[in-house]
């Protein structure tokens, strides 16, 4: 079963082959979008406004048609992993709903929940990742972006839409990412598939740290949280070892913490390249990614 929740917009008849990427985040939301006269890509600040209200007034100054590609930052969703349900296919949903409810702080009442498969690990113990929204968040966000000439293509969160950046490769790589001025996330993603995802706290003013303060504390904390990631890969899930470490993180010294993170590890360590038509974009990775979801689900 996929992450992405595939909400059809049943009172439009949408023509237009546009594609546009917008990803929300705390304090602003991103855009990108492909048209068939080339690429146009925007942050829009959203300072004390709702959600809600910053999507209003986007749309009343872009003339979109087309799809939307909608990505949920982490303060709009909420990622669980637990023991997976002995159900039907069909009643994995709503056994999952009162599975979580005491993991997360949406009631069941009020969720909209999708999952994705997680590790198998080692005597066959099967685990599920759940993500989950508000419904009535939801219901709204749709709503507003929702139109005559534009609708939802899918809505999906951070992780996937950074996933879908990497190229299909059979060697497992770490992808150590982030939007301005979110957490951080660690993703390990091989043959096209999203294997391993967490997302850290503490890392979201990371952007705001000169070279000295990231040496004081800071690469060694993000280092440690590296080390555990791929040691529960290789070692929980009997994977073959990591052949490199991916560096996405919109901040002017991401060069010089790509460096000092290969301090700290035996594996080769790398700004990620984003397309070279894309590389000016690289701070909106997500609203790019969104553009572009081509992953798969571990099986």
């Amino acid at each position: 079963m996929t992450i992405i929740t595939r909400i059809k917009n049943i009172f439009s008849s949408v023509k237009s082959t546009e594609l546009i990427g917008v990803a929300l985040r705390q304090h602003s939301i991103s855009y990108f979008a492909k048209k068939s006269n080339g690429i146009k890509s925007k942050v829009v600040e959203n300072k004390g406004n709702s959600v809600v209200n910053a999507l209003k007034k986007l749309l009343s100054t872009q003339s979109f048609s087309g799809q939307c590609q909608l990505v949920l930052t982490h303060a709009h969703s909420q990622i669980v992993q637990v023991d997976k349900p002995k159900v039907p296919d069909a009643e994995m949903n709503a056994a999952l709903k009162w599975q979580i409810k005491d993991l997360v702080s949406i009631s069941p009442e009020n969720m909209i929940l999708d999952y994705f498969d997680g590790p198998t690990l080692a005597g066959g113990h099967e685990k599920i990742n759940v993500v989950c929204v508000p419904k009535n968040d939801l219901i709204e966000l749709v709503a507003t972006i929702s139109g005559e000439n534009l609708s939802i293509g899918c809505i999906t969160t951070e992780e996937f839409a950074f996933a879908s950046l990497l190229p299909i490769q059979q060697d497992a790589v770490l992808l150590v990412c982030q939007q301005p001025n979110e957490e951080i996330n660690l993703l390990i993603v091989k043959n096209g598939q999203l294997f391993f995802s967490r997302r850290l706290r503490g890392f979201a003013q990371i952007a705001t740290k000169t070279e000295d303060e990231l040496s004081m504390g800071v690469i060694d904390a993000l280092s440690l949280e590296i080390q555990r990631s791929t040691d529960y890969f290789e070692r929980q899930l009997k994977q073959a070892p990591i052949k490199a470490i991916e560096i996405l993180l919109p901040v002017e010294q991401e060069a010089f913490l790509a460096r000092k993170l290969a301090e700290n590890t035996n594996v080769e360590v790398k700004l990620f390249a984003m397309a070279t038509s894309l590389e000016n974009f690289r701070g909106s990775a997500v609203a790019v990614g969104a553009t572009q979801l081509n992953f798969m689900e571990p099986n």
